[in-house]
């Protein structure tokens, strides 16, 4: 039986509708995010202080009725402050399991790169499998487990780059800019009164459109979305084609296949429809694309960006009809 795509394009909506209120002027963010969440998957968001990173993923878990936790990522910060670590209870005579803030559902690892390479690699096992093994015990997670993770793209010093490994398992890579002068202007406005974003978040304004247990379900609703075969074919492709291009050294791997054709999937009911089309695919390609790419050394000093070589693939390849 194929699941009924209404009531998910509703939600998404309504779920859009109620983020507004808080987050101005950052749309296309806040569907990126909506496409992580509804996917299953996982985000990597780029942008400098004070674009609104941790109050986007606050607000996300309030309207989707989430818990929220978030871990400022150290130098110092070590794997057991990320998944707890057993205590030992005097008064039981036994160790108790201290849960560390990873068991939550929607996690913000806020500037991951600061952090040295054991310690962010705690993550890996939650964002895989949504388990936490703590001294060889396993503990299950949320199945709604989702890591926002942020990075600073304009400083770099004491921070340490992700391992391939790490980045491949991200399944977005969202680029949050600054927003245009009318939404600040606006932005200014509320901070004079009484509805800047925060204090909207914390009056009740905004609405919760449904609970955590719904949000398992709905995802399901995402198989009602018609893919063509020929539009698989061409996901297929454009992954393909960043192996062999002559500018990349390290092209996107078969993960990257399956994480666009589920952003396209989930991109169409964003939008409304209940099926894919070309230009769905073509909008999530360089979200999907950007961070798995590495490119070579010639090409970089002549300040060639990754995005640029992903919109150059898709020129190239036929678009099918």
């Amino acid at each position: 039986m194929i699941p009924n795509t209404e009531h998910l394009k509703q939600v998404l909506a309504q779920a859009r509708h109620e983020i507004s209120k808080v987050i101005i002027g950052q749309n296309d963010t806040v569907d990126k995010a909506l496409i992580a969440i509804f996917t299953g998957q996982h985000a990597l968001i780029e942008g400098v202080p004070g674009v609104a990173k941790t109050l986007l993923v606050r607000t996300l878990a309030h309207v989707l009725g989430c818990e929220f936790a978030r871990i400022q990522f150290t130098p110092d910060l070590m794997p057991a402050d990320i998944t707890g670590t057993n205590v030992f209870n005097l008064q039981r005579n036994e160790f108790t399991l201290i849960k560390g803030p990873v068991f939550t559902t929607f996690l913000l690892a806020d500037e991951i790169n600061r952090a040295p390479a054991k310690t962010q690699s705690a993550l890996l096992q939650a964002m895989q499998e949504r388990n936490v093994t703590i001294d060889r015990e396993t503990h299950k997670l949320s199945d709604n487990f989702v890591v926002f993770a942020t990075q600073n793209p304009i400083e770099y010093e004491g921070t340490y780059p992700l391992p391939e490994a790490q980045k491949d398992r991200f399944m977005l890579k969202i680029t949050m800019t600054t927003p245009g002068r009318d939404e600040e202007f606006l932005l200014a406005q509320r901070m004079l009164g009484t509805e800047s974003p925060e204090l909207t978040l914390a009056s009740g304004a905004v609405q919760r459109v449904i609970t955590g247990e719904d949000l398992s379900a709905m995802r399901s609703e995402l198989h009602g979305i018609t893919i063509r075969e020929e539009l698989v074919a061409y996901i297929v492709d454009i992954v393909r084609a960043t192996r062999q291009h002559e500018s990349v050294l390290v092209g996107a791997g078969p993960r990257a296949t399956q994480s666009l054709l589920l952003a396209s999937r989930a991109h169409a009911a964003i939008s409304g429809r209940d099926f894919v089309t070309p230009d769905d695919i073509k909008a999530m390609s360089v979200p999907v694309m950007e961070h798995r790419l590495i490119l070579r050394p010639e090409f970089e000093i002549e300040g060639l960006a990754v995005g640029e070589v992903i919109q150059r693939i898709l020129q190239e390849l036929a678009v099918p009809r």
